[in-house]
């Protein structure tokens, strides 16, 4: 009895050894083995350390990104008249002159430009409505970003506390890309300009760019000739061909509506009223030049208040007929 407990004691004494050796650490990994497996970091592990150089297996963000998607603008206007066609710098006098500026968006408004022309080159000091952008770039977004910064066109800050921009101008009449780098939203957006040779003066136009009654040696008398309009919302149009009067060198054209809703006309800064009091309204003006677009304001009461509107017209000197 004495021998059976104390084999069963030895026993108990050999497993509890035994048990003891298991739970120790285990010895060094031999050299070439695996070694033991450390379990990897969990993701709030990784969350809490600090920031680090960024792995190159992971691709920065492509330029494109600083470029304003269409979903990110306004609609874009449709600038680019069909039949426009470029006036390059060698075909407007030297000098400095105020001039239209069209851009293809509402969030890119132009209040005012001055365009200077010397020896064929032209450069022009836009006037923003606004002072959300820190420079432009002649050309698109996708250009600007891979540009170097010395192509962009800082603003400069007038008295008032107005940004002005002073941009190369390719041509007159042409629809000119153009990128604006917003200060808030830090991407380039795109902009179509386009710089309007119908509100320069007709003596802004270098000799030949422009047919003259001068150049057309018209003696005195009355004539026809074919007249286009344009503007407005396309409704309106005027009768053509229209009576023109050559007196002393100046032209004279009668123009007829095809409304009576028109109280006055504006040419050059100029007012003129209507000659008739029945039918369709019916002006007089000052023809300037023939073959290309004379701009005029024409003043309508066909709203529920008057409204000025703008167009242009075009007489043809090529039609030109003494009146039968």
């Amino acid at each position: 009895m004495m021998k059976k407990r104390f084999f069963s004691l030895i026993l108990t004494l050999v497993m509890a050894l035994s048990l003891l050796a298991g739970c120790s650490s285990p010895s060094p990994a031999a050299p070439g083995s695996a070694g033991p497996s450390i379990p990897a970091p969990t993701d709030s592990a990784v969350g809490s350390m600090p920031e680090e150089t960024p792995d190159a297996s992971v691709s920065a963000p492509a330029d494109s990104d600083q470029v304003a998607s269409s979903s990110e603008m306004a609609a874009p206007v449709d600038v680019l008249d069909e039949g426009l066609e470029p006036i390059p710098g060698s075909a407007i006098k030297d000098g400095v002159y105020s001039i239209t500026v069209d851009s293809s968006s509402a969030m890119f408004k132009i209040t005012d430009c001055e365009l200077t022309v010397e020896n064929g080159q032209m450069t022009a000091v836009m006037t923003m409505g606004g002072t959300g952008y820190l420079h432009l770039f002649m050309g698109t977004g996708e250009e600007a970003v891979s540009a170097d910064e010395g192509a962009f066109i800082p603003f400069a800050e007038t008295a008032n506390g107005a940004h002005t921009f002073t941009v190369p101008v390719e041509a007159l009449d042409k629809g000119i890309a153009c990128t604006a780098f917003s200060k808030r939203k830090e991407k380039w957006y795109d902009r179509t300009l386009v710089f309007r040779s119908t509100s320069l003066p007709v003596d802004a136009f270098a000799e030949g760019a422009v047919t003259t009654p001068d150049s057309l040696n018209l003696a005195d008398g009355v004539y026809t000739v074919e007249v286009t309009l344009e503007g407005g919302s396309g409704r309106a149009s005027v009768q053509s061909p229209t009576k023109i009067t050559v007196q002393d060198g100046a032209v004279t054209a009668e123009l007829i509506w095809s409304s009576s809703n028109y109280d006055y006309m504006k040419v050059d800064g100029v007012q003129y009223d209507p000659t008739n009091t029945e039918g369709n309204s019916t002006f007089e003006i000052p023809v300037s030049g023939f073959d290309f677009k004379l701009p005029v304001l024409a003043d309508t009461v066909a709203m529920s208040t008057p409204h000025e509107i703008e167009y242009t017209l075009y007489f043809d000197s090529a039609s030109i007929q003494p009146q039968a």
